[in-house]
């Protein structure tokens, strides 16, 4: 028998606004340790440099995290023209530095043709895998790795604020940016530069959204903190009642209510007929007749919902 996790057994999201400066497995252990939860993860880490949404699961909810890596995410971007970086954000070296002479016109024109689908090369500096290692990792030894285009889609893109035209300093541009899993706002803010002429890297990255998670949801760790402060011995009351719900990181997947019969099956592993009509493939959120989640079932050929990740919960099934 394997050992038993410590710590408590409460599973949910809690969607922490991170701090700049900290790295997200930093942050998530933070939170982790003041929920005293047994599981945690975060679900698509921030760079140090970038602040904003990183919702982390806790307990069962972890088992779900992979949904909200896979989801479209919005970002607060500033890029600063007239210099590049080899991380193309402003904790990398300058490796070139030109004069902007190009118009705010100009500079609209070429952010808004990345609107829509296209291919992009991950960064080096990117926390892709390859051999067991992150990208990263190869280019601080100075070694290339070939690196595939990847399929991205900008789904939205403002142009906010251009400041600096026509003056000696560098150009900043701000812009919203809501894009798909996968694509890295370094890389689209250091094509940008790239065909203005200029160069251009990150100064400043705040994640505003993560799929349809609710902003206003957002605390800093502050406040988090300030609450285990404030209740101490009964802080688990206060504190638990900031997590949202473990099927939040289902919100795209179609639904199946199972009956009771359905749901001992699931229990015991076995796979159930279906309420609705499914594609083969498709993955399904399943409840039980009190309305909480049993979980993430996939339809089979034969037409049987196919378990695949099942909350245990004592108090969820008998």
């Amino acid at each position: 028998m394997g050992r038993r996790r410590k710590g408590r057994d409460i599973s949910g999201v809690f969607l922490l606004d991170k701090p700049l400066g900290e790295s997200s497995n930093r942050v998530l252990q933070w939170v982790r340790a003041i929920y005293g939860a047994s599981k945690a993860g975060h679900t698509g880490a921030l760079d140090p440099l970038a602040s904003g949404m990183l919702p982390i699961c806790l307990g069962e909810a972890t088992k779900f995290s992979q949904f909200l890596l896979d989801a479209d995410k919005t970002y607060e971007v500033t890029a600063t023209l007239g210099v590049r970086t080899d991380t193309s954000d402003a904790a990398g070296e300058v490796v070139e530095e030109k004069p902007v002479t190009v118009s705010a016109d100009e500079i609209q024109h070429a952010c808004l043709a990345y609107l829509g689908k296209s291919k992009q090369v991950p960064s080096m500096f990117s926390a892709l895998k390859h051999e067991g290692k992150p990208l990263y990792w190869y280019a601080r030894q100075g070694i290339t790795i070939e690196r595939p285009a990847r399929d991205i889609e900008v789904f939205a893109l403002s142009v906010d604020a251009i400041r600096g035209i026509g003056t000696n300093n560098n150009v900043e541009v701000d812009m919203t940016v809501h894009v798909s899993k996968g694509t890295y706002i370094r890389s689209l803010v250091d094509d940008i530069g790239q065909d203005l002429g200029c160069g251009a890297f990150v100064s400043k990255l705040h994640r505003s959204q993560v799929a349809g998670y609710p902003s206003e949801k957002m605390l800093p760790f502050a406040e988090l903190q300030a609450y285990v402060d404030k209740y101490q011995d009964e802080r688990f009351t206060h504190i638990d009642a900031l997590l949202l719900p473990i099927d939040t990181p289902l919100y795209a997947l179609a639904s199946n209510v199972a009956t009771e019969e359905q749901m001992q099956a699931l229990k015991h592993g076995m796979a159930i007929s279906a309420n609705g009509d499914f594609s083969v493939g498709e993955q399904v959120k399943v409840y039980g007749p009190n309305k909480c989640l049993l979980g993430v079932c996939e339809m089979g050929t034969d037409g049987m919902l196919q378990p695949k990740r099942l909350v245990v919960y004592s108090d969820m099934i008998d």
